[in-house]
């Protein structure tokens, strides 16, 4: 076979559609942290300092996702923003974020069947958790493994039940907070009584800066655009259209639920209920409040696993394609599926579980905390890429005008999104709680330079 036929064996198809790629990364942002972390977040913040945390991470989101517009619309590759990396930065630095965010997101694979696997004791305590970490670990491979296509259609209705809960709880908790609808305990309405009783922060400015850096981790999951990118139809299109109804719609649901909750939950209690909407349904009469909330949330583990394996997959099978993985892993099936790549990081995923058991407080929290950060040094990696990128395309001769999607404000707008995500990576070291993941990403990273320039360049030249 020869070396062109192999490389056509060896491409994802185009079948996604623009409805695919906005729920996959809505799907990725909506989890656990939202639906349980909220709570902690107006507690913290207070009602007014709990919006503003969301409308600046909403707002590094944004820029962030501007500049992949333009880098995703210029060059659609599953590789992403690690393939930019490779290209317009460095390739030590490209291995560097590639195998961080893949190594990330299979840790997170097995976060989120753990933690589904914990709901499901709810309704069936006698089953071990480990039946249900199998269980949904094989529907999950299996998904990914028919084709994206169905792994795309999976995940658009995973994200659509979580997206008609929220919808549904703005408009029973808004009716409840302005008196259209009454409370079981016959409580007036608050109206905004939580917010002129709470101030503006009630404490101070460091409750807010310690919220804003969980809730820019919340945002993460939004890049999976750019990865999705290489097996969408039509991207010059749908990438753009998918950024902007992802952030605004992603804003729009945060802010609006974060602004009913703080309004019917005093912020003093915020803090300590399980899941503060669950308090919110419980308290308005919805039946089975919390069997209703304990599915939804199964379903948003679910959700961010699928989303989870697929964007690992791909960023490994992107590796294999630069030399920079086993050239084994870039190969697809007869369904367009990276296959032995799918393999590996379901493979992990599962080792890792293991390591929850027998190693939880050394192993697992190490790459609990890896997890945490391969996102945000992949937001870093984009916005210094466009600039990168769009410096050698003028260089080369190429018109700005030309481009399809440009990002605007160029180059103030990707250097102050770069700014403001090293601001919330260099920020972990403040909160002790955050601070294990520099401790354990900065030796990862630097291994992976070691590795590359001394192993994988050296062979590449011989």
């Amino acid at each position: 076979m020869s070396n062109r036929q192999e490389q056509e064996q060896n491409q994802l198809q185009r079948t996604m559609k623009s409805r695919h790629l906005f729920m996959i990364s809505l799907g990725g942002v909506i989890g656990t942290g939202f639906f349980l972390g909220s709570g902690y977040t107006i507690s913290q913040a207070g009602p007014f300092g709990a919006i503003l945390s969301y409308l600046v991470g909403g707002l590094i989101m944004y820029l962030t996702m501007l500049c992949l517009g333009e880098l995703s619309v210029a060059m659609p590759v599953s590789g992403s923003f690690q393939t930019y990396t490779t290209k317009f930065i460095g390739p030590g630095t490209g291995f560097a974020v590639g195998w961080l965010y893949w190594l990330g997101w299979a840790v997170t694979v097995a976060l989120e069947l753990l933690s589904a696997a914990q709901l499901m004791q709810r309704w069936f305590a006698d089953v071990p958790s480990w039946v249900w970490c199998l269980g949904f670990g094989v529907v999950l491979f299996l998904m990914n493994a028919l084709s994206a296509r169905t792994f795309a259609e999976t995940e658009f209705w995973f994200a659509s039940v979580k997206v008609a809960v929220i919808i549904l709880f703005i408009i029973l908790g808004g009716a409840a907070m302005f008196g259209l609808l009454g409370f079981q305990s016959g409580q007036a309405a608050p109206m905004l009584k939580n917010y002129t009783n709470s101030g503006l922060l009630p404490n101070g400015i460091k409750g807010l800066i310690l919220t804003m850096i969980t809730v820019n981790f919340s945002f993460q999951g939004t890049e999976l655009i750019g990865i999705a990118a290489g097996e969408s139809e039509n991207p010059e299109q749908t990438i753009p259209k998918s950024i902007r109804t992802t952030v605004w719609r992603t804003l729009f649901f945060f802010v609006l639920a974060i602004f009913v909750l703080a309004g019917l939950i005093p912020y003093e209690q915020a803090g300590v209920v399980e899941s503060p909407f669950v308090a919110v349904f419980d308290s308005i009469g919805i039946p089975f409040a919390a069997d209703v909330m304990n599915f939804v949330i199964l379903t948003a583990l679910l959700s961010v696993a699928n989303s989870g394996l697929y964007a690992a997959t791909r960023m490994m099978f992107a590796l294999s394609s630069e030399g920079m993985a086993p050239k084994g892993l870039g190969r697809v099936n007869a369904r367009a599926v990276p296959l032995n790549a799918l393999v590996l990081t379901m493979g992990v995923a599962f080792l890792s579980l293991l390591s929850s058991a027998y190693a939880a407080e050394t192993v697992y929290l190490w790459l609990i905390s890896l997890a945490g950060l391969g996102a945000q040094v992949g937001w870093i990696s984009i916005t210094w890429s466009q600039l990168a990128f769009r410096r050698k395309y003028v260089r080369d001769g190429g018109r700005v005008e030309d481009l399809k999607f440009k990002t605007p404000g160029y180059p103030l707008l990707p250097l102050v999104a770069t700014v403001l995500n090293v601001a919330v990576l260099v920020s972990l070291a403040f909160d002790k709680d955050q601070r294990i993941a520099l401790y354990c990403g900065v030796p990862f990273v630097a291994g992976c330079y070691l590795y590359y320039y001394g192993v994988v360049r050296r062979k590449a030249h011989f």
